[in-house]
């Protein structure tokens, strides 16, 4: 089972920082989750559309200009990263999980990715684009048939896994609370990999490596590798 870095190293550096995604890096994990909201035309790694939470500033991400968002600090002195940073860092070391939270981003990903596959060899094939907004999973798929999608999903469907085969989806990414058997296996019988968020506990690893579930998001990649080591 592969162990995803949720939003970098987050269990001990502030989420979705540099620091956190090279500390993610240092502890050879699977893969690093990160989040996208754009402001003015730049895309930046952040988790909510409310800046109060992870930055010392107050307010709605939407209030601030991209040079007042890069001037707060994000936790032990680092400033709200870009993507372009980013990718950078990253630099093919490992396979990155890009959730698209704003509903303004996916067109701009696709221009920057471009960018980046031009100017600093970025490897489409170890990046996820997921996205609880499945509208832009289609809008990716449509212009990039080549990228995987994550469909996301904090719900257990009727239907189980068929809106993320609809999709094309390479990967079912589905809320820790709403994972069972059933919808396992029938991800797994439509080709479909899952991805559980977010496991910090090392009984719920066991239990959904015993399931069959194919990777975890977790604040403490480097510990999740032990216990599941030790659970072997």
């Amino acid at each position: 089972m592969k162990v995803i870095a949720h939003r970098g190293y987050s269990g001990h550096y502030p989420e979705n920082t540099l620091l956190a995604i090279a500390k993610a890096l240092d502890a050879d994990c699977d893969g690093i989750e990160i989040d996208l909201y754009r402001v003015e035309d730049t895309l930046v790694v952040i988790h909510d559309s409310d800046v109060s939470r992870t930055t010392n500033g107050n307010g709605l991400l939407s209030q601030f200009s991209l040079q007042q968002l890069l001037q707060l600090d994000a936790g032990n002195g680092e400033s709200v990263p870009t993507l372009w940073q980013v990718l950078q860092l990253v630099n093919n070391q490992c396979l990155l999980n890009i959730e698209l939270k704003g509903a303004d981003t996916a067109e701009l990903f696709l221009q920057e990715l471009a960018h980046a596959e031009q100017q600093l060899g970025v490897n489409p094939g170890l990046l996820l684009i997921s996205s609880f907004n499945h509208h832009l999973l289609r809008l990716i798929q449509q212009h990039r048939p080549d990228l995987k999608l994550g469909a996301l999903t904090a719900s257990l469907p009727l239907d189980y896994a068929a809106f993320a085969s609809a999709l094309g989806a390479y990967s079912i990414n589905c809320d820790k609370d709403f994972i069972n058997e059933a919808l396992v296996q029938d991800a797994h019988r439509r080709g479909l990999e899952v991805w559980v968020y977010t496991v910090n506990s090392v009984q719920r690893a066991l239990q959904l490596q015993q399931m069959g579930v194919d990777a975890i998001f977790c604040n403490y990649p480097a510990e999740a590798r032990g216990w599941l080591q030790a659970g072997n």
